[in-house]
């Protein structure tokens, strides 16, 4: 087994031949594109350290001052990274009074993990 600059272990297939299969179809273009939006929400240390925050709360939820506070950034900073996922679908979001309080929204994250991965479903719950 070869190991690459990553650490990463490379398996060594080159005596095998590979037997073209069909994989099945496509994801819809639509879908596709719903999926890439909320994956690049994501795909972003703040807003993962967001999401993070928001899991460990003991109430499931927070206010964007909890956030600044906790980040240590600029409340515009966390305002719209917190846009970004509340958009995709990822975050649910609730105005009380001058301040607005998020939360995960778990079936927007199920749904995603069973169209991005449908193998994965069959072999763990979320």
């Amino acid at each position: 087994m070869a190991t690459p600059a990553v650490g990463i272990p490379i398996e060594d297939v080159s005596a095998e031949r590979c037997v073209p299969c069909s994989p099945g179809p496509l994801i819809d273009r639509g879908e596709v594109d719903l999926l890439t939006a909320q994956l690049k929400a994501m795909a972003d240390q703040t807003r993962l350290q967001i999401v993070h925050l928001i899991d460990q709360s003991p109430t499931g939820e927070l206010c964007v001052c909890d956030l600044t506070e906790s980040l240590d950034l600029a409340q515009p900073t966390v305002s719209r990274h917190l846009k970004i996922l509340t958009t995709a679908g990822l975050l649910r979001r609730e105005q009380r009074g001058t301040w607005a309080w998020f939360s995960i929204r778990w079936d927007a994250l199920r749904e995603l993990r069973k169209r991005a991965f449908p193998q994965s479903v069959d072999c763990a719950s979320f």
